[in-house]
């Protein structure tokens, strides 16, 4: 098992869920963190626990990560001691509306594909090049069920996802004969915040998504994304699919009514 003990992991939409979950594990192992996020008071509180529970070393850098600008210059001016990123987790994401194709909301379709798509592309172009470099780095994306097939309502959402799952194909191949590896971490239902801002804060319909089920939580992803950069270095983990049990794919769940 390769420790992360020291390693610099940069994670995207550090601030909540998935992330965050992902900021604690690594932090309780050992690892410096870069923690990304718009909102920079939680990320700033994030950092005070991690602090205080494991004593962990963090750099916090506020920003969309659909500015392309802003990612570029932040990412390829970090202070000398944190430039060397040795896993980047390209988490960021968000999903809009529930709408037929031909009732979107073009606004939401351009804030998904500009966060799923395009500030995971900034990212991994900004950041990618130097792991090759040094000849070590592991990059982490996180798609979704979503990915693997569209379902009524999420097309754009569907399609952004499916597009992080050919990046990531794609990504694996470019890089292949160079020690940087390569995974996408699928997950299906997990509790977070993401059906309310799907729903724009209407927080009674996002609670109906999880109900009469038991979904995933963000620690459960956190494990496949820490397992997955712990293998033997000879390993790579390219793709994972989390689901929980009350689930079978994108359209069918059992709920215990």
């Amino acid at each position: 098992m390769v420790s992360v003990k020291d390693q610099i992991v940069l994670i995207t939409g550090a601030s909540s869920g998935i992330g965050a979950s992902c900021a604690r594990q690594f932090a309780e192992a050992g690892a410096k963190l870069v923690l990304v996020a718009r909102r920079d008071d939680r990320l700033e509180e994030l950092a005070a626990q991690l602090k205080q529970a494991f004593n962990t070393e963090s750099l916090l850098v506020p920003l969309d990560i659909r500015d392309r600008a802003t990612v570029t210059s932040e990412f390829s001016n970090l202070p000398m001691a944190w430039k060397s990123i040795d896993i980047l987790i390209n988490n960021a994401g968000l999903s809009r509306g529930l709408n037929k194709l031909h009732q979107g909301n073009i606004d939401d379709w351009e804030e998904m594909i500009d966060a799923n798509v395009k500030g995971l592309l900034y990212a991994t172009r900004t950041l990618v090049p130097g792991m090759v470099e040094r000849g070590r780095g592991h990059v982490v994306n996180i798609g979704s069920i979503a990915g693997r097939g569209a379902y009524p309502g999420g097309n754009v959402y569907c399609a952004s996802k499916a597009a992080v799952r050919a990046i990531s194909d794609g990504l694996k191949q470019d890089l292949l004969g160079t020690p940087v590896r390569v995974t996408e971490v699928e997950p299906g239902l997990v509790e977070t915040e993401f059906s309310i801002v799907r729903f724009h804060g209407d927080r009674d319909r996002a609670k109906t998504v999880y109900e009469d089920l038991t979904p995933l939580t963000p620690d459960d992803i956190a494990d496949v994304v820490m397992f997955s950069v712990t293998r033997p270095a000879h390993v790579n983990i390219s793709e994972v699919l989390v689901v929980p049990v009350d689930q079978a794919n994108a359209t069918q769940v059992h709920r215990r009514r």
